[in-house]
């Protein structure tokens, strides 16, 4: 499959270019059949054990991940007793490991080996190699380096100071033995829980006073690739990583806030690879990467805070689904909140809108 800005045979069946070369899929950013009036429990079941589902193709794996992590390569409980030099390298280490194989993996099909060209990338440019507002006037090395100079280091302190509480008897330890079915539930709330948080943490950073000081860094990225996911202001990555607080409030166990927080590292890389599939066998398949809400919000900033399960955006009128009836309905509330008319063009690295 040839790059550049060929189409392909498989993209003209998912979706369609527009003048500007941009993709835009057929296929509409929808919720699952799960919080809807009235309800469908049949649909609900469904979709849960369906793929794409509730488990799989990415929450299985999440869950997967973070309980390997915590079960074969963490040091034991009573270790976290005392917070150490070694203590803090083995857990940043574990976690480096993590961010560099899965969203190195994603860099180096989509965007070193162009494996498909631009099939399936929303935007056809690639992401800037010369810019002034970008650290190293690199895009990609102003992720990478954001991702694990603030980004991984603050997921490590979070998880760390936690397990620290839980082995000095501070919180009210589980076992998954003892109360499997708690300790289940748990485990498979986990993704609802996060969906709820990043949208409220989400919502909070578009306030015009937080956006400047942290969340402009993020929106940066207007044409994202995997690294963009966690090219975030420290600021932003303590309130990201605040997810794994809510355990500290719970009937505790250590994989909990390790497998919320492998969830929250890791899960950015899809939403923010650029391309809506990932084409395997030759180029007779594609594997739907369901970034297409998150890739909306970058390009326009006020729509799609959420990206999961709950509705949250149907329900509060921030939703966009792709089509030219959403996006008449974002225009119409950028006029009256003042906004411009095509925030994307207005340099978004500083100031989305007009006060």
């Amino acid at each position: 499959m040839k790059n550049g800005t060929q189409k392909s045979s498989l993209e003209n069946l998912y979706g369609i270019r527009d003048k500007r070369n941009h993709y835009h899929p057929y296929k509409k950013v929808g919720y699952p059949p799960v919080f809807i009036w009235p309800v469908k429990p049949l649909s609900a079941l469904a979709w849960i054990v369906s793929i794409p589902g509730y488990f799989l193709p990415w929450n299985l794996f999440y869950m997967a991940t973070g309980l390997i992590a915590w079960y074969l390569f963490s040091p034991q409980l009573e270790d976290y007793t005392y917070i150490t030099l070694n203590l803090l390298i083995i857990v940043y280490a574990r976690n480096s490991i993590l961010v560099m194989i899965y969203y190195g993996l994603f860099h180096l099909r989509l965007f070193l080996q162009k494996t498909q060209g631009i099939t399936f990338k929303f935007n056809p440019r690639w992401p800037d190699m010369k810019s002034k507002i970008f650290l190293f006037g690199n895009q990609t090395y102003d992720n990478i380096f954001l991702t694990f100079i603030s980004g991984v280091s603050i997921w490590t302190l979070f998880e760390v100071f936690i397990l620290s509480l839980a082995a000095n008897g501070y919180l009210n330890l589980v076992s998954p033995t003892v109360q499997p079915i708690y300790f289940g539930a748990m485990i498979l709330l986990i993704h609802l829980w996060r969906d709820l948080h990043f949208y409220v943490i989400h919502r909070l950073i578009h306030w015009l006073p937080l956006y400047k000081i942290a969340h402009y860094v993020h929106h940066k990225n207007t044409n994202p690739g995997p690294w963009s996911g966690l090219a975030m202001h420290p600021v932003e990555h303590l309130m990201y990583f605040s997810c794994a607080l809510l355990f500290i409030l719970l009937p505790f166990h250590p994989a909990f806030v390790v497998l919320t927080l492998v969830h929250a590292g890791l899960s950015p890389a899809p939403g923010h690879a650029g391309f809506e599939r990932i084409v395997a066998s030759k180029g007779k398949f594609g594997f739907d990467l369901d970034s297409y809400a998150h890739y909306l919000h970058h390009k326009y900033f006020e729509c799609n805070y959420a990206d999961g399960i709950l509705p949250l955006d149907r329900w509060f009128g921030t939703f966009h689904d792709g089509s030219k009836t959403s996006h008449k309905k974002m225009q119409e509330r950028f006029r009256k909140k003042r906004f411009i008319k095509r925030p994307e063009t207005y340099n978004t690295y500083r100031k989305p809108f007009i006060k």
